[in-house]
């Protein structure tokens, strides 16, 4: 079985909720449904007019949770060339399920009988299982008068209508519609699906964040701005047992849950416009901070959680997540960083030092993982975790340029520059708190890994010189030039020279397709275009280039990615999804989650840097140098 491809269906969403379909709003992919808490309530949705196919004419999105779609009926028309009656489905996602109206218009002038049958299934299916291509199974369905309801395990689901005859059958139920369109005129029918689940382990917010910013009156990047503000809106979540502390889901349809580096991400990139949604994953993610060593959930005292799931997540070849899962070496660091820039851009001191003691936590992590004379590295003893366990998670993301994958323990670079910069955060931060001395310790921390990193980790090349991915298990330099180095930008761990290389390297042709940047450069044995992490462009990873190029003091650098950035934008219909090929054209990636948080995020960046008014205002880095106060 293989993972449902995504890059040529419609979604609506409001998390925990999402419901996908085809672009003429039926539902009969791998992926298609109403889903709730990674459950699908309902499999099917196939409408059936007597007398008339339906013929698709478009899809209007409203927002994040709404979409019309309209069809023809034109065996329902009377004579001449003009179509006369159409249907409307309206679809509003809601957090518990879904509403649709559906309406037909007709112009012409005599009435029209109207028989019109909507059949839903339903099976229950799990996400992790519908995305390894498998799905659920038999359900059984009650029915009585206008309503229905079904439920197994955890969930229990209840449908009700307005204006439909409720029929069950082998795998659903029928909605029934008998009715006459009056001359010139228009009827409508609704119903409505709504879903408890008891096993949820997150839920959505009673108060959500609102996001607004003003235009800048660039015509694209406002529209671009105002679609990932909705999308952001409509992928906020809260846990059952938080519900003032927002935080931002991953992604539709595989990721609509908590992922520490992900969610940390798109709250730094949110920044400074919003603070609440930075304060809300701060504090959830310092709830579930590691308290014990535990190799199957990857769990180590301080450690800041990967993902979180109702259930066990299985993987490729067997293996399986635990629902609580801490398998990443960068969610922690990132941590820091979010809680440094957060204070920045305002967050109240109170609120900080309610943090303290998960900072100083987190920073036990961090001394512990790190060797005096080392670097910080991950390897999955267990065999059943992720082999890779930095945000390019795949199996074959570190390899050689001769295309080699690379053995672990793994040291990537930057996961080196969130350690150096999140040491410098911890200084300004224990020095603002009242701590000197602890802050003195880590500005020392500091040094002595930026001392040591350009000597393990530079690579001399042909073409120049350059960081590398990673270090592998010997410690050597593995030589393959990625956007990785983007990371590196504005943390303080390269010097000034070396900082103009890397920007001049992202604007190569190697790595800048001309609508972001490669994962890997092009003259790679490995590299595809639409290779997950082997070629293809990230939204999130060109913006956090942007972001570095921008604290780093590069901006024209800075506006050539944004600009790429922003045409693909316009590929993706203003949604950019979590990944697209790196071809200069660029076509879906099939699989790609959409919307993904980050990479709706990155437009606020992509904003800032072709904006040189508000370039400033982007999160101020630590310090750049380990230097005494």
């Amino acid at each position: 079985m293989t993972q449902p491809l995504l890059h040529d269906a419609e979604v609506v969403l409001a998390a925990p909720a999402q419901v996908w379909s085809r672009r003429d709003g039926g539902m009969r992919g791998l992926v298609d449904g109403v889903w709730v808490s990674d459950v699908r309530i309902v499999s099917a949705h196939e409408v059936h007019v007597t007398g008339s196919g339906l013929e698709p004419l478009a899809a209007h999105r409203s927002g994040a949770h709404r979409v019309r779609f309209t069809s023809l009926l034109r065996g329902l028309d009377g004579e001449g060339a003009d179509p006369r009656v159409r249907l409307e489905i309206d679809r509003v996602a809601a957090a518990d399920g879904m509403t649709e109206t559906l309406t037909v218009r007709s112009g012409r002038a005599v009435e029209v009988p109207l028989e019109l049958v909507l059949h839903l299934a339903t099976d229950l299916a799990l996400m992790p299982d519908v995305k390894a291509g498998g799905g659920g199974g038999t359900v059984d369905v009650a029915v009585e008068g206008g309503t229905a309801s079904w439920s197994g395990a955890s969930v229990s689901a209840r449908l009700s209508t307005d204006g439909f005859e409720v029929r069950r059958t082998a795998d659903g139920v029928d909605l029934v519609w008998r009715t006459t369109v009056p001359a010139t005129g228009r009827v409508r029918a609704g119903w409505t699906v709504a879903a408890v689940d008891s096993a949820a382990v997150v839920a959505a917010p009673p108060s959500p964040v609102v996001l607004g910013l003003p235009p800048v009156g660039d015509p694209e990047v406002d529209a671009w701005t105002a679609q990932a503000l909705t999308d952001l809106e409509a992928l906020q979540l809260v846990l059952p047992d938080a519900p003032g502390d927002v935080f931002l889901a991953a992604g539709a349809p595989w990721f609509l849950t908590l992922f520490g580096r992900d969610s940390i991400w798109a709250a730094r990139l949110l920044l400074p416009h919003d603070l609440d949604v930075a304060l809300g994953t701060l504090r959830v993610l310092a709830r579930l901070q590691g308290e014990v060593d535990d190799p199957e959930t990857g769990e180590r005292p301080g450690g800041i959680v990967h993902e979180l799931r109702r259930d066990e997540n299985p993987l490729a070849e067997g293996f399986v997540l635990p629902p609580r899962y801490y398998g990443t070496i960068d969610a922690t660091p990132l941590w820091i960083l979010l809680l440094h820039d957060a204070w920045r851009a305002g967050v109240p001191d109170r609120d900080v030092a309610r943090l303290l003691p998960a900072l100083r936590r987190a920073l036990g992590w961090l001394r512990d993982a790190v060797p005096e004379d080392g670097f910080l590295t991950y390897h999955d003893a267990t065999g059943r975790g992720l082999a890779n366990q930095g945000w390019k998670d795949s199996g074959d993301s570190v390899q050689w340029a001769d295309g080699r994958l690379a053995e672990g323990p793994i040291a990537l670079c930057e996961v080196q520059a969130y350690a150096h910069e999140a040491a410098l955060a911890a200084v300004v931060l224990l020095r603002a708190f009242g701590d000197a001395a602890a802050a003195d310790e880590w500005r020392d921390w500091a040094g002595r890994l930026k001392a040591r990193f350009r000597g393990a980790f530079w690579v001399d090349g042909p073409q120049g010189g350059f960081p590398a991915i990673a270090l592998d298990r010997l410690g050597r330099a593995v030589d393959s030039l990625t956007s990785n180095i983007g990371h590196l930008l504005g943390t303080g761990i390269l010097d000034s020279a070396d900082e103009h290389r890397v920007a001049a390297l992202l604007v190569d042709p190697r790595l800048d397709s001309g609508a972001g940047l490669r994962t890997l450069s092009t003259d790679a044995a490995g590299y595809w275009p639409l290779s997950y992490h082997g070629g293809s462009v990230w939204a999130h990873d060109t913006a956090i280039a942007v972001h570095g190029l921008l604290r780093s003091g590069h901006p024209r650098e800075a506006g050539v990615l944004a600009r790429g950035l922003l045409r693909a934008a316009r590929v993706f219909d203003l949604r950019m999804p979590e990944l697209h090929s790196g071809d200069g054209d660029p076509v879906p990636y099939p699989a790609a989650c959409r919307p993904q948080a980050w990479s709706a995020a990155a437009a606020l960046v992509v904003r800032a840097a072709l904006d040189p008014a508000r370039q400033g205002r982007l999160p101020a880095t630590a310090p750049t140098a380990p230097a005494a106060g």
